[in-house]
């Protein structure tokens, strides 16, 4: 298996939040690309979409596979049947940063496993294929990436290259999370996965320490958090403030919240906790399979409150809040509880 390549570059360390991080800035090194362990790397386009099987895709997808990528470009210029086209030949999301296991490469495409997506398909995350130039290995950020780190809540935000938030460079996902170098007036540096210093206004993001110190939700703040994306249309696989397929968009708010889930509606179904209908809470999943409720679980969705439900229902719709009547009440096959 030839071996993905890196890039390293300059990055910059004094003054870094929480004193976690201090100490002197790396002296400067020229760009190199050298063969590195194909077991892990980092995703470097705002949301890589992986694919069940490398170099199957049409000219129209050829914004989504780029470096970056132009997902707004892609999205848009897709009718409905060519969104229909994608179910099927998608598997899912990852975001700007995230780890993934390197598994198979062939060409200029590499099968990865995603990490932080649980799936009973693979121990190691969800699998897919993805271009290979849209991965990156870089030391520094390896080692930072179980440290302080700013996570994206604005449905999207900007990356900017100085503290002053003049020159936008990349355009982020809600749940994309970044190690912290320094909180500064109305701006966050962040250490980007290519060892650049970049920086987020701060109101588009929240600082953590770790995982464990996001605080637990309640059910109304999920179901809050989803209404920042309604009307926001529909992508097979989705999992990014770009578009969401039901469980994309129920397992990106409970991780955003800091609660890994599976990534799939029928994991979803049979983790957690059952609850009765009548016992339904804001925050709680429902889920909805054919043959009248008792065949296999096709959808889901997150209880609004009231007899609404919040989700991304279809490739011909968007994020939106819908009573659970008609079809949804037909074909209704359980909720489960995730928040203590």
């Amino acid at each position: 298996m030839k071996y993905i390549k890196k890039w390293t570059g300059t990055v910059l360390t004094a003054g870094i939040v929480f004193s976690l991080l201090a100490g002197t800035a790396d002296a400067a090194k020229p760009a190199q690309s050298q063969d590195i362990s194909p077991a892990r790397a980092y995703v470097d386009v705002a949301a890589a979409t992986l694919w069940t099987k490398p170099n199957e895709t049409r000219p129209l997808d050829a914004p989504s596979l780029s470096n970056p990528v132009d997902l707004r470009k892609w999205t848009t210029s897709m009718t409905y049947q060519d969104k229909l086209w994608l179910v099927g030949p998608l598997e899912t999301q990852a975001l700007y940063g995230n780890k993934v296991t390197i598994t198979d490469e062939q060409g200029d495409w590499v099968k990865v496993a995603v990490d932080g997506q649980p799936t009973p398909r693979l121990e190691a995350g969800y699998p897919g294929w993805m271009p290979k130039s849209q991965l990156v290995y870089n030391k520094k950020y390896a080692k930072e990436e179980n440290k302080p780190f700013a996570l994206i809540k604005s449905p999207t935000a900007w990356l900017y290259k100085e503290k002053s938030l003049k020159h936008q460079t990349l355009e982020l996902s809600y749940n994309t999370r970044l190690p912290v170098h320094k909180i500064s007036g109305s701006s966050v540096s962040v250490l980007t996965p290519e060892g650049k210093t970049r920086y987020i206004n701060r109101k588009d993001v929240q600082v953590y320490l770790s995982e464990k110190s996001i605080p637990v939700p309640t059910g109304e703040d999920l179901v809050n958090e989803g209404k920042k994306f309604l009307g926001l249309p529909y992508l097979w696989a989705g999992t990014s403030g770009f578009g969401f397929d039901c469980s994309g968009f129920t397992h990106t708010l409970y991780k955003a919240a800091g609660i890994t889930i599976p990534r799939d509606s029928g994991p979803q179904s049979k983790s957690g906790v059952p609850v009765a209908k009548e016992d339904l809470k804001k925050g709680d999943l429902l889920f909805f399979a054919y043959n009248s409720g008792k065949g296999s679980v096709h959808h889901v969705g997150m209880y609004a409150g009231d007899g609404m439900m919040i989700h991304s229902p279809n490739s011909s719709t968007t994020v939106r809040i819908d009573k659970i009547e008609g079809i949804y009440a037909q074909e209704y096959a359980g909720a489960r509880r995730y928040l203590p």
